[in-house]
Parts: structure tokens; sequence; C-alpha cells
């Protein structure tokens, strides 16, 4: 089968930068490929038009057109055009995209289905944030998911909310993120730090990182030899517009604690495996998730995991079995629940065990890449 996606980024250095929606995709499309399908990225709002493969995935860079007023119904046309050129030389059976700011929300391919996969929309993230979404993007995101051919949701939490912010009664087919395992296994001739408390991804407020100061300062009373290692790229604050994140966070921290902080700021995605080797314990005081692909990621390295309670996360953690959830804002007992791991080795070896685990039987990238062409399939009829 041939499948395409249609996305706004793709981790590569071609393509720019990327966030969570970009690998996901990239894994999908890996276990696609060792399924014996041929994957085409385009990758739109790029400043060149190209194609180079990667890995055997053909990624199909376009730029936006630019026209005043009319840039966003023209580079849609744009994009509708190349969809319907790729399945009419048989190139592409269907394309998928993300639901962010509706970009299929006036593409409508002659004879190719369009498939719309939950990731959280700007509509879905405001609504968790509690912030007032921009109408343009609300408009877009409704009515790209009113006229997909086929709907998934990478979690049923992501499912469930998106009918309800937009009146909808939609039916989604859950498929979760997913990661390749064996690139993702611990390795014993990494040094562990013992101590060390790793965060990675965006220093944002929707991630719980105006929180996170809170609860290492109660973890630092509790365990002074404790260590915080932050990782990613610091984004400006939307709500007080503050242009740093982590010039925030610093006036948090006691004095104490922000001794043992250390900011490495963005690191190179494949670095990222060495850090979360090294820590002790990784969390995730989040807000605002679909399901994250760090927490698998983490998983994956039997890495214990303390993070948020909210909506998702019982979808990818078992609360005490594979990982501890608590909720941001009761900052005593998160921090005890990190300084219990910290201080537990036993406790440490079994949760990173039962997470590998539950990474293997529910989020292996052969196993979604599976279902996903299952479902690609029902969609397209064949």
């Amino acid at each position: 089968m041939r499948i395409a996606f249609l996305t706004p980024e793709y981790p590569h250095q071609k393509t720019g930068s990327s966030g969570g929606i970009g690998t996901s995709i990239k894994n999908l499309a890996t276990g696609l490929l060792a399924e014996g399908c041929a994957v085409r990225v385009l990758v739109y709002a790029q400043k060149e038009e190209g194609i180079f493969f990667d890995n055997g995935i053909c990624i199909q860079q376009i730029k936006n057109v630019k026209f005043k007023g009319l840039s966003w119904y023209l580079t849609r046309k744009k994009l509708e055009n190349i969809i319907n050129t790729l399945h009419d030389n048989k190139e592409i059976d269907v394309v998928e995209a993300p639901d962010w700011t509706g970009i299929t929300s006036f593409i409508s391919p002659k004879k190719c289905p369009v498939v719309m996969r939950l990731h959280g929309s700007d509509t879905y993230f405001c609504h968790l944030d509690q912030r007032r979404v921009k109408w343009v993007n609300r408009f877009h995101e409704k009515r790209a998911l009113k006229h997909a051919d086929g709907l998934l949701s990478v979690s049923q939490f992501t499912a469930d909310l998106t009918n309800a912010v937009f009146g909808l009664d939609k039916k989604f087919t859950v498929i979760p993120n997913s990661i390749a395992i064996d690139a993702f296994s611990s390795d014993d001739s990494n040094t562990r730090n013992k101590h060390t408390i790793l965060y990675f991804g965006s220093l944002i407020r929707k991630k719980g990182l105006l929180e996170l100061p809170f609860i290492f300062n109660a973890v630092v009373a509790k365990n002074p030899q404790a260590q915080l290692l932050l990782i990613g790229k610091d984004v400006p604050d939307i709500i007080s517009g503050n242009a740093s994140t982590w010039e925030m966070m610093q006036g948090l921290f006691t004095a104490e604690a922000k001794a043992n902080v250390r900011y490495l700021g963005s690191v190179p995605y494949e670095n990222i495996k060495k850090h979360i080797d090294e820590a002790t314990v990784c969390v995730f005081p989040t807000f605002a998730e679909a399901l994250p692909v760090s927490w698998i990621e983490a998983m994956a390295i039997q890495k214990p995991i303390v993070a948020s309670n909210i909506g998702w996360a019982t979808e990818v953690i078992d609360d005490g079995l594979n990982g501890f959830l608590v909720h941001p804002t009761n900052h005593e007992l998160y921090a005890g629940t990190i300084v219990k791991v910290l201080e537990n080795e036993s406790l440490q070896k079994e949760l990173g065990i039962q997470a590998r685990k539950k990474v293997t039987q529910k989020f292996n990238i052969a196993l979604i890449a599976q279902q996903s062409l299952v479902f690609y399939r029902k969609v397209c009829h064949l």
C-alpha cells in the first residue's frame, strides 16, 4: 500500500525543527516501510521545493503560496493538486494529516481518501490550558474533522474531549503513538547518576514547567543531593508574554534548589537516549498532551516516571505498576513520590521492567503500523 502523510514538521535537518507530531509520523512511517508499504511525507511551509529520501521514506518539501489575504486558501489548493497528481499517478492510495490548525479543511482530493489523526488540535490544547482559541483555527479544525474520510486518535481521552469541544459526535479509531523499541533499550555501559531527575521536552507552561520549580524545591528539602536536569527548547509564555519560560522558572526555585539545577537547552534528538539512560527518574508534570512520545521513550529505556495524572495519562501508565501519576499542582505529593523513587533502587528496577513491558505490548512500532494499515485499507475499501 502507498501512504502519504501531510504535515508541517518532520525530524530532519533539511526540513527544520520538529515536535511530537513529526516524531510520531517518522516512527509510523518506519513501521509501515517494514510492512512493505511505500511512504511519502508531504512537508508544507518549507523554504524550498524538493524531494529527498530518509532511510527509504520519500520526503517532499512544499513551499506555501504567498498572496496577501489568500495564502491559507491557495496553499491548501496547491496541496490538493499535489495529492490529486500523486493519486492519479498511483504513487499514493491515502493521505493522513494531523488535526493541528485543520490543514485539510479546504483540501478535497477527487478520489484520494483523507484520514485525520488527532494529536491534539489548537482548540483542544487551548481548552486544557483554559485559554481562548483563535476563531480561524477552530473553524478550520472543525471543518477538517467533519469532512475527513477516516478519523483516528492517539488516545481515547483526546477523541472524547475533541468531540466535546467541537460539539461533535464522531467515531474515532484509537491507535496510539509508537516507538522503535530496540532503539530505546537501556545501555548497561552508561554510568547512572544517582539522585538525578530528568525532564526533557519544551520548556512551556502547558507542560507544567512553572510547577516543576515548586516540586523540586520540596524534593531538595527532603533530599539535598537531588539534581534536576532540564533538556528542551525554551518557549515564550503565551499568557504572561514573557519571552522565556526558563527565565520565569529561575525565579521560582529556592536558592538551595537552584544550585542543583542544570539546563542544557535543546540537544540533538539522537543524544536524548543517553541522558534518559543516565538519569534516575524522569518527570513530566504536564497539563496538556494527547499521548506523549517522550513518556514512551523513557519507559522503553526502563526509566521510572512520575507524570501528570490528567486525562490521557492512564492510557500510558498504570499508577504504581510501571510509573506514578500525580497532579502537577500537588507539589508535596509529587515531590514525595519522586523522593520515594530516588531512594529505592529495587523500586526503580521493578518500575523500569514493568514500564518496558508495557511499551513492548502496547506501543511497539510494528504493532501500531499493522493496526494503522488495517485502518487505511478499510478507508480505501481494499
